[in-house]
């Protein structure tokens, strides 16, 4: 277990922006960063990072925490292994103290798949640099394919020995267990019971996560025999989902999101020729075909895709399929076709690295262009073929999610197709029209998901109210509006928590009340409220408790409690998917109020609608009774009541500038 002062010193020393910043691309919006949510798919940005508090917060998926969060919803590791992931990044020494066996064994069960596929990683590197076969076989083998010894090193490149378990003895000898070897898939139990390594005889090409970490293997075999399959791919493990991974990612997405710009290639040897060449910014599909998750990883980096494939018909097809499922994604993309025969490996060693990246920056056409070139060489003059190709185009551009981007496209491929915009466009709305309609099941009518606020202040009240909460607050303005009494108490339990975190730290300045800080005051203010909602009631008894133990609860306490119920509430009440733009005011002369300018205001405000829904609910309550009752006594208690309390929500409802129904 990790002692305390060292979670103090990886927590306070973690920056949310650096740790989200590693997989996330963020763009300042007002105070906060923004940028497209990794857990959820979503085109248009609704992840905030907020510096200030060290937070995260969707407001899509509605996923929040701080740094140690991040990591373990992102890598999906426990919270002792989020801590290390975040001491190792900023090189803090971690000190431990003595687990259970059971607790160690929950924890190590995953990290030892890392492990042990680590330390194959070094054992193949071993062999390729220092192995007899290792050097005259594979290390050769990439020589000839023109690759310098920096790149190898850079990918971890290794080669296994053509035996049958030279790495399973390897790694038992060294402690690891068999069970591990197998589950990697780094060694495969026949049916005799007997084990013996994958990727025996292969060159070997490591496979990284987002973080760095060994994942698995993609081995590629130097024999000629035919029935030998050329590549073998690490299965699917507790570690390793091909369609989640773009092979070069961990080492490319720094220049990516420098370059705004991904070039997405086939094979793990187009990575290492384009990046021999000097170009970064470049992924593989991990020996599987392009998913929509891979392309979703790569739009956390950049909106723009080059597609360098193949210059064959296998690469045209693949191209075109890649091409569709990145529009759909809301990708630009662009490709270049290599001279038949090449692809970015061989084109890169066969004109050098110079001419290699002349030939991407000239080359390169947008989707249009190249598709309309394509399928239109292979129509020829046939009008059928054409009129068929026009309209595979104009599915690719329905595929566009952008209304603006898509008709620019559709514009260009008038020109290009010599047909008439209108018809384009007709077709194109065709097609959305069929597509929204099998989406919605034949329904074509949508509901608005708008929902208004959960609480506004009447911008006419009092300027101020009552000195004390239930005594008469006098005469106010006339009502302007008229409310149906309705039960919102646990909006207002949760309105009440959020003023705990936002203000509470600071001081009560009204009434001559000296050295007192508004989260006592709230919290003085609720003795004669019960909450109802259980992680509202929870975190306002932890505050209560707090306070009597001479302690003042602050935001971050909430946002780092073991307890994921109240992070996830307090995050949802310290963050908000708005902000307001500096122009408003400084240009526009658009003055918007700040409820922290009148905290007076801002606080009873809370703590009346709090109550006038807690006695609406007690009204309703003594109703019911009354309805009940036949006792007269009784009766003229409960009538009693009910006139002590309607008095009650009356002045209260002086000050909110509502009406009470009779």
């Amino acid at each position: 277990m990790i002692d305390q002062d060292t979670i103090n010193k990886i927590t306070e020393t973690a920056r949310i922006e650096e740790v989200v910043g590693d997989f996330v691309t963020l763009k300042k919006r007002g105070t906060s960063l923004i940028g497209n949510c990794p857990f959820h798919n979503e085109k248009t940005p609704s992840f905030h990072v907020s510096v200030a508090k060290g937070i995260y917060k969707c407001f899509g998926c509605g996923k929040g925490g701080d740094s140690v969060h991040f990591i373990m919803d992102h890598e999906k590791y426990s919270y002792p292994e989020a801590l290390k992931f975040l001491a190792n990044k900023y090189n803090i020494e971690v000190e431990e103290t003595v687990q259970s066996p059971q607790n160690i064994e929950a924890q190590n069960a995953r990290e030892s798949l890392y492990i042990v596929s680590e330390f194959a990683a070094n054992y193949f590197a071993n062999e390729l640099w220092t192995g007899e076969d290792g050097r005259a076989i594979g290390l050769s083998y990439f020589k000839e394919r023109g690759f310098r010894e920096d790149i190898l090193k850079k990918f971890q490149l290794g080669y296994s020995p053509d035996s049958w378990d030279a790495l399973i003895q390897s790694a038992v000898g060294a402690g690891h267990k068999e069970e591990y070897l197998e589950k990697t898939g780094l060694a495969i139990r026949n049916d005799k019971g007997r084990l013996y390594d994958r990727f025996r005889g292969r060159v070997l090409f490591p496979i990284h996560n987002f973080t760095g970490r060994i994942i698995g293997f993609g081995g590629r075999t130097l024999k000629t025999d035919k029935n030998v399959p050329k590549y073998v791919n690490s299965p699917e493990s507790d570690i390793y989902h091909k369609s989640n991974v773009l092979y070069g990612l961990f080492h490319a997405k720094k220049a990516i999101r420098d370059a705004d710009n991904c070039y997405l290639v086939e094979g793990y040897a187009d990575v290492l020729a384009v990046h021999q060449a000097g170009i970064e910014n470049v992924v593989a599909s991990s020996g599987t075909s392009l998913t929509t998750e891979q392309i979703r990883l790569i739009g956390r980096f950049s909106e723009n895709v080059t597609i360098l494939y193949d210059g064959d018909a296998a690469g045209i097809k693949a191209s075109l399929r890649g091409l569709d499922m990145i529009l759909e994604e809301g990708l630009n993309v662009k490709v270049v076709l290599f001279p038949d025969g090449h692809d970015p490996d061989s084109y890169m060693h066969h004109v050098g690295s110079g001419d290699f990246k002349k030939y991407i920056e000239n080359n390169r056409k947008d989707f249009i262009l190249y598709k309309a070139s394509i399928l239109l060489k292979e129509a020829g003059t046939d009008p059928i073929k054409r009129a068929g190709i026009i309209r595979d185009i104009v599915e690719s551009i329905a595929k566009i999610p952008d209304d603006i981007k898509a008709s620019v496209f559709i514009r260009e491929c008038s020109g290009l197709l010599q047909v008439e915009e209108r018809i384009l466009l007709s077709e194109l709305n065709k097609i959305r029209a069929a597509k929204f309609k099998k989406a919605s099941g034949g329904n074509q009518t949508q509901q608005s998901s708008f929902q208004p606020s959960s609480y506004q202040q009447n911008p006419y009240q009092q300027d101020g109210p009552p000195d004390n909460l239930f005594e008469n607050p006098g005469e106010s303005a006339e009502p302007i509006e008229q409310v149906e009494p309705t039960d919102h108490n646990l909006i207002q339990e949760r309105e009440i928590v959020r003023l705990l975190l936002a203000f509470g730290h600071e001081l009560v300045t009204w009434d001559k009340i000296d050295n007192m800080y508004i989260g006592s005051f709230i919290i003085q203010n609720l003795a004669d409220v019960s909450f109802e909602d259980e992680i509202c009631k929870l975190i306002i008894n932890t505050y209560r408790e707090e306070i009597e133990n001479g302690h003042l609860p602050v935001a971050s306490q909430f946002i780092k409690n073991e307890d994921r119920r109240i992070v996830d509430l307090a995050i949802t009440l310290s963050t908000s998917p708005y902000s307001l733009s500096e122009n408003w005011e400084n240009r526009h002369n658009i003055y918007v109020r700040d409820e922290s300018i009148n905290l007076k205001k801002t606080i009873f405000g809370g703590l009346y609608h709090l109550k006038k829904g807690k006695i609406g609910k007690m009204l309703t309550d003594i109703t019911k009774e009354l309805a009940s009752e036949t006792d007269p006594v009784n009766q003229e208690i409960l009538m009693q009541r009910h006139i002590m309390i309607k008095g009650v929500e009356r002045d209260i409802s002086k000050y909110l500038g509502t009406v009470i129904l009779k």
